[in-house]
């Protein structure tokens, strides 16, 4: 029984680059996530989870900050957050909680061998390492892995070389050799390794904790250590969603991105052959079964130490992957599902109902706002989130007003620099969806857009922004993101006086 009067722990495991629909539990039969699937099983699961940036450094300074893309001022990777904005983590560290990170956190520039700057974040624990690749002197993992492993570093590496292997790893198509190591010395074990430790560290029983665990798989590249590889049978999973001649009238972009990934960085979906494709989409679940089998350990550390039922435990992760659907890979300008839907997972042992399935609209930066709001602490004007309790709690049920019936992602250039710029906006409304590509006097790129029916088209294959038939439902759309638009600007700033 959680203890009364006690405020919970918060345990919030993220992973990159995961879609929503990547869990046995939201709909892939073929993935092996047992311990996602109890997890779900014992709490809510969110079926509509959006994030407001397709990108890693965007879309993680929504969730820290809770505010939206064009608020934030992060609109691109590389782009280090200003520093004026408060963290949730901060806000819960000044409250009493006992603050860690781990793994990747991605709010500031992370392609040079320096260690990501840190903000005043209210960490006291803060194991930093950006990635399996990433080879900054400061990364806790490799540091780890020296200790540990100590063969295995020096064997995949031997020397102290340029950052190559980052770019290496954006051009893998099966993995790159950390990636297949035995799981003792992953990435995601040292995650999970760093995690039991946290957790059982003794502590003032009156002093909860927050505990941020970042994954960084399923991210590309893709590969997993063989036992994981040998769990999932590449037959049953199917070939990528797609029709013939899909992207003919769809904006140009699109075949661009299908031609090459990351606006040149690395290969796209038509420099692989189709068996090529199927394996990276067997090596993403086998990734996806080894955070499974690590986010496990995790849990039982909860269980072992009696924190289980004082804990509220989220799982999500900052945005999706491309995958292969649409004819392509990784991630970009693109506001598919395939990007834009997380999953969402909440338990909290006899205060969240078991076995909920919520169908409403959410998105990320209402999760900064639940974990102050479970806090007790004020959210604040600047937090532009909702707290979820409200449709989670029975009680809080009764009281809560209306909730919104839209959801907002925005890419501003975000990812790999084009000529011209690539900025698009999603609003998701109702049953319908509809993207802007902009053009002048935003970009100098054609402006172009996407509008789909999810009633009668859930993959988003037909694209019906140029059909005469939904004129109608275009242009009320467009007037809602504008109405949208105006409803997330930031006015937190208090008024002082009439003028």
């Amino acid at each position: 029984m959680a203890s009364a009067n006690k405020r919970p722990n918060i345990l919030f495991i993220c992973t990159d680059q995961q879609r929503g629909d990547s869990l046995n539990c939201t709909g892939a039969s073929w993935a092996v996530t047992p311990n996602l699937d109890k997890l779900a099983g014992e709490g809510a699961l969110f079926s509509h989870c959006y994030v407001q940036n397709p990108v890693c450094s965007p879309s993680r300074a929504s969730l820290f900050t809770g505010k939206y893309v064009a608020n934030h001022g992060l609109h691109a990777n590389g782009v280090p957050l200003p520093a004026r904005h408060k963290l949730f983590t901060r806000t819960l560290a000044d409250a009493g909680y006992d603050c860690g990170m781990i793994g990747k956190q991605h709010l500031s520039p992370c392609d040079s061998w320096q260690t990501e700057p840190r903000f005043d974040d209210g960490y006291r624990v803060f194991h930093w390492a950006h990635g399996p690749n990433h080879r900054a002197l400061e990364n806790d993992y490799h540091a780890w892995l020296r200790k540990v492993h100590p063969d295995i570093y020096v064997k995949i590496f031997p020397d102290k070389g340029a950052n190559e292997n980052t770019a290496y790893s954006n051009k893998a198509n099966t993995g790159t050799p950390i990636d297949h190591v035995k799981k003792e010395a992953h990435y995601s074990h040292w995650v999970a390794e760093c995690a039991q430790d946290f957790i059982k560290q003794t502590r003032d029983q009156n002093e909860p904790f927050c505990l941020v665990a970042n994954f960084f798989d399923p991210h590309h590249s893709f590969g997993a250590p063989q036992e994981f590889r040998d769990l999932i049978h590449l037959d049953a999973i199917p070939a990528p969603v797609t029709r013939d001649d899909e992207l003919s009238n769809k904006p140009a972009e699109q075949t661009f991105y299908s031609e090459t990934s990351y606006a040149g960085v690395a290969p796209g979906f038509q420099d692989y052959s189709d068996a090529q494709i199927r394996e990276i989409r067997a090596q993403y679940w086998a990734m996806i079964a080894l955070v499974d089998y690590e986010v496990g350990r995790i849990l039982q550390a909860l269980d072992e130490t009696g924190q289980a039922d004082d804990t509220l435990v989220i799982f999500t992760s900052d945005h999706g992957e491309m995958l292969g659907n649409h004819q392509q890979l990784l991630k970009g300008p693109q506001l598919y599902d395939d990007l834009t839907n997380v999953p969402l997972i909440m338990r909290w042992p006899n205060t969240i109902a078991a076995g909920q399935r919520i169908d409403q609209l959410v998105q990320w930066i209402d999760l900064p706002a639940t974990f102050l709001d479970v806090a007790g602490c004020a959210a604040g004007q600047s937090v532009q989130g909702e707290s979820l309790l409200p449709m989670l709690l029975p009680m809080r049920n009764q009281q809560q007003g209306q909730w919104r019936d839209w959801a907002l992602s925005e890419y501003r250039d975000s990812g790999f620099t084009t000529d011209p710029q690539i900025m698009t906006t999603m609003l998701r409304h109702e049953n319908w969806k509809l993207i802007i590509w902009h053009g002048s006097p935003a970009t100098a790129g054609q402006r172009n857009g996407e509008l789909y029916d999810l009633s009668s088209d859930p993959h988003e294959l037909h694209n019906l922004f140029h059909e005469p038939s939904h004129a109608t439902v275009r242009q009320r759309l467009k007037l809602k993101l504008l109405d949208v638009m105006a409803e997330t600007e930031d006015r937190s700033f208090p008024q002082s006086r009439d003028w």
